[in-house]
């Protein structure tokens, strides 16, 4: 017998109430999830790991991203700055400071967030930001040859982004 018209035949034939049952007893609320599951790696450490959570905020290079369950796929650059992780409903977040990377948004609510180096924002003090801040300005003034020079931009540009945080 022919593969379609052997569907053809399958498809009169089966029982539709086993159908209709089952699609009456889904609903939205129960096929879809409000967590994704965020795995955030640097290269010597996994903060998490697929670890179900309810909205992460980054700072994309083309603006700040927020992320919910059912997110568009996409692959954002992440600039120097704050992200935060919010784990509950209602309930408090956790701040990290990353030094830039990259966010993948998958199907399934997954995200991934792989940076070079990231820290606890508490791990920071205004007054140590504020003296490299200071330094770093010294160097990118032209106190120092070419690459120091380049080198001194990219550190102020992190530690502004870090000071801003910080307040």
């Amino acid at each position: 017998m022919n593969p379609i018209r052997l569907a053809r035949v399958a498809a009169r034939t089966r029982p539709t109430g086993v159908i209709r049952t089952s699609l009456q007893k889904r609903s939205y609320a129960d096929a879809v999830s409000d967590k994704i599951k965020l795995t955030l790696a640097l290269p010597h450490q996994a903060i998490y790991k697929s670890t179900d959570v309810v909205q992460v905020n980054v700072p994309a290079e083309s603006g700040e991203m927020g992320v919910l369950a059912n997110h568009v796929p996409s692959i954002e650059q992440l600039k120097p700055g704050l992200v935060e992780i919010i784990e509950e409903s209602g309930g408090g977040s956790k701040q990290f400071f990353l030094s830039g990377g990259f966010a993948i948004v998958q199907p399934g609510s997954q995200l991934s967030i792989n940076a070079v180096e990231g820290f606890p924002l508490e791990d920071f003090s205004s007054e140590a930001v504020r003296s490299q801040i200071t330094e770093a300005q010294k160097v990118a003034s032209g106190s120092g040859s070419e690459q120091d020079v380049a080198e001194a931009k990219i550190e102020l540009e992190v530690l502004e982004s870090l000071q801003a945080a910080l307040k």
